[in-house]
């Protein structure tokens, strides 16, 4: 008995085709996981509250930058990582230098960036010195010796006689703070590996007809 193998244009041409129908697969498959991650993610941290801003930190790219492959990748990440990875595992927090976190009361205001203010930002734009208030029970304080205006912040008192002046809690001293966790992060992109396979199937199906 003779076998013999004859390779006809014809079959190159469909094994050829078919490989690149598996490379427009992959890389749709792979993007539009990546952009559903990356939605997702974005949801997550607008519903926790954390703002559109830090929402849109999150940015997501398909490898290769442009053209097809079957070795297609999607990078999901965020431009404030220590931001969101704080929210994501919700960690103990100490001061660096060993004594106290001072988180601010609504008396404190806000930053000049928006962000949370420091005591020591406070007294250059207030104008006014805090004073450390030891408590055997609950946290420790900084206050100022001045009044609440009508937004319900701590300024200096007007009053040349003393009057409506008060003693107006800014800052409470703690010396750890447990951060909530506010996001699950894993919970998303396991969802989103878990679908690749089918995408992929279906990609591929569509990229034949």
């Amino acid at each position: 008995m003779k076998l013999g193998l004859d390779i006809s244009p014809d079959l190159i041409a469909g094994m050829a085709a078919e490989i690149k129908a598996g490379e427009q697969a992959v890389s749709a498959a792979v993007r539009e996981a990546g952009t559903d991650l990356k939605t997702a993610w974005r949801g997550q941290i607008t519903q926790a509250g954390l703002g559109r801003r830090l929402s849109n930190s999150i940015r997501s790219q398909t490898y290769p930058r442009s053209g097809e492959s079957l070795k297609a990748a999607a990078l999901v990440w965020s431009k404030a990582p220590v931001i969101i990875g704080a929210h994501d595992t919700g960690p103990l927090i100490r001061s660096k230098d060993g004594f106290w976190l001072a988180i601010p009361t609504p008396a404190a205001g806000r930053g000049l960036r928006g962000g949370r203010i420091t005591p020591g930002e406070w007294e250059r734009r207030r104008g006014l010195r805090l004073r450390f208030v030891y408590r055997r029970r609950g946290p420790s304080l900084l206050v100022a010796d001045g009044r609440l205006n009508n937004r319900g912040l701590g300024v200096a008192s007007r009053s040349k006689t003393g009057r409506g002046r008060s003693t107006v809690p800014i800052f409470l001293l703690v010396p750890q703070v447990k951060l909530a966790k506010r996001l699950n992060l894993a919970r998303d992109a396991d969802r989103a590996l878990a679908v690749v396979p089918g995408l992929i199937v279906a990609n591929w199906l569509e990229a034949k007809l």
